[in-house]
């Protein structure tokens, strides 16, 4: 499975962006999908994962009530939309597909990686 992020870019606090994720070379219908962030200096960290069939999705703590994670597999994409950005988002933003059966919330449980798209929201 390719992985292929979009969508990001230089926001102000307290716009939105919204983050695609395309998938080819296999349909991503039987894998759980997952959104990774990682800012300057820090680790990478768990932001949100969608089962593969979207019927549960899960978030971290702090982009509860912002972020929606949701999922087309007929166009075999990922979405994260994101509204009240902060200028704590900053990161780049990466997505991810696991099998499935394992935590969505650890990054070393996912198969295949996109090469990430940058976020920055100025204050």
């Amino acid at each position: 499975v390719q992985l292929q992020a979009s969508g990001g870019g230089l926001v102000q606090a307290g716009g939105s962006l919204r983050l695609s994720c395309a998938a080819s070379g296999r349909t991503i219908g039987t894998y759980d999908m997952g959104w990774f962030r990682q800012a300057p200096g820090k680790e990478r960290e768990f932001v949100a994962a969608i089962s593969a069939t979207g019927g549960s999705t899960y978030y971290a703590d702090f982009v509860k009530g912002r972020f929606t994670i949701s999922r087309d597999n007929a166009k075999n994409t990922v979405y994260l939309q994101m509204n009240s950005l902060k200028p704590e988002d900053t990161a780049v933003y990466y997505c991810a597909a696991q099998k499935g059966g394992f935590s969505v919330y650890m990054s070393s449980m996912y198969d295949y990686w996109g090469q990430g798209t940058l976020v920055t929201v100025s204050s």
